[in-house]
């Protein structure tokens, strides 16, 4: 019989009201990984960090995975997440990913 124990995670009212991010910069040095989520707006010069998660590369590595498997799990439920381009623009000419280094 496998002994699981349970985690119980408290969450505050205004960590679960949550930030808007529509881009992220990511950066690393040897032992971690950063994550700096941004809310940009249109035609504004400057944009503020939102949140900024730090981890180890083994755990960034994990949040990948999990990633993964949301993604794969939304889109059998709700369809294929389809990434925008430009009107009129080439087949292959996405947008480019605000969520890449």
């Amino acid at each position: 019989m496998e002994n699981k124990k349970e985690l119980k995670i408290e969450i505050t009212p205004e960590v679960a009201a949550g930030h808007y991010s529509n881009l992220a910069v990511i950066s690393h040095s040897p032992n971690e990984v950063f994550i700096d989520f941004i809310n940009m707006a249109p035609n504004m010069p400057q944009a503020k960090v939102q949140s900024r998660i730090i981890m180890t590369p083994e755990n960034a590595k994990n949040l990948l995975a999990a990633l993964s498997d949301n993604i794969r799990k939304y889109e059998a439920t709700f369809g294929e997440i389809v990434r925008k381009q430009p009107k009129g623009g080439k087949p292959g000419g996405e947008l480019p990913n605000p969520f890449m280094a």
